[in-house]
């Protein structure tokens, strides 16, 4: 085993154990904090697959912004943050029957799509920006457009729930 293969199953298992943290968590701020490791984690991972590009975005966009947000969103509402302010209801076994199901699908999904095959990172330039815009405007155009269509109806929608009775 090389040393990119270890660090690479440290990081991983880092990113696992602090996504179970997140949804297991009392504390809303403390599962936004393990949030902001478990997406650290993934950057580093993407940087071991030379991914450079795509790590730096995780970084800049994910942890620089949206945990940030997300955190001073937290803070600025009124949402209780002490022990048992995470809301419980009784649907958590088949709220976990479901999550295992879902990964379970997906992970047989992903091993009957790539079973067999060996993606060489040495061949082409994976995580650079242009092998990225390459792929992003050219086989990838119309679902980036969609996503631009459905992030724009998500933030006129929270424009108009943000909106008082009296602005409307």
């Amino acid at each position: 085993m090389t040393v990119v293969e270890t660090l690479f199953l440290v990081l991983s298992g880092v990113a696992v154990f602090s996504a179970l943290l997140v949804v297991t968590t009392d504390r809303v701020v403390h599962a936004a904090l393990w949030l902001v490791i478990t997406l650290g984690a993934l950057a580093g991972c993407y940087l071991l697959l030379a991914a450079e590009f795509v790590a730096w975005v995780q970084v800049l966009i994910y942890i620089g912004s949206v945990v940030v947000l997300l955190i001073f969103a937290l803070m600025l509402t009124r949402t209780p943050m002490g022990p048992g302010s995470a809301q419980n209801t009784g649907n958590r076994f088949l709220a976990a029957g479901v999550g295992i199901a879902a990964t379970a699908g997906l992970g047989l999904t992903l091993y009957a799509g790539f079973h067999g095959e060996h993606i060489s990172i040495k061949d082409t330039p994976v995580g650079t920006a242009g092998s990225i815009g390459d792929a992003l405007f050219n086989d990838w155009v119309l679902g980036f457009e969609i996503l631009s269509v459905v992030l724009l109806a998500a933030l006129i929608s929270a424009i108009v729930l943000t909106k008082s009775g009296d602005d409307r």
